[in-house]
Formats: structure tokens, C-alpha cells, sequence
């Protein structure tokens, strides 16, 4: 399976950030991920395993806007 977690996609987390929103877009991938809360703009970088155990879901592929 390729990786779909790319760029520029939305992803949607377990945990909602304290400003309430849920979605985050992706923008670093490698060893860590860049996330920008889809909200407020708050970046945050956080382990792949991490992020691997939080996401729910994709709301928007890369490339859609």
C-alpha cells in the first residue's frame, strides 16, 4: 500500500486540540510529522509512531482544496 499520509492532506485526530477543531493538515512527513491545526494555525511535530496510533482518518486528500 503506498503511503497516503502526504503533503498537504487533513487528517482528522482521536484527540480534538484545545481550540475544539479535530482536523489537522499534514506538513513535514519523515521520522517526525508536521501538523498544522486546521482551527487556530497552531504547529505542532510529533513522533510517526505517534501519529500512526492518533489518526482517525483522512477528511481531505492532498491536492484538494
Amino acid at each position: 500500500m503506498e503511503n497516503v499520509y502526504t503533503v498537504g492532506t487533513v487528517v482528522r485526530m482521536k484527540k480534538a486540540h484545545p481550540c475544539g477543531s479535530d482536523e489537522w493538515k499534514i506538513t513535514r512527513t519523515g521520522a517526525d510529522f508536521g501538523l498544522q491545526c486546521c482551527g487556530c494555525g497552531h504547529h505542532v511535530m510529533i513522533p510517526r509512531a505517534k501519529f500512526l496510533k492518533a489518526v482517525r482518518g483522512i477528511v481531505q486528500p492532498a491536492g484538494r482544496e
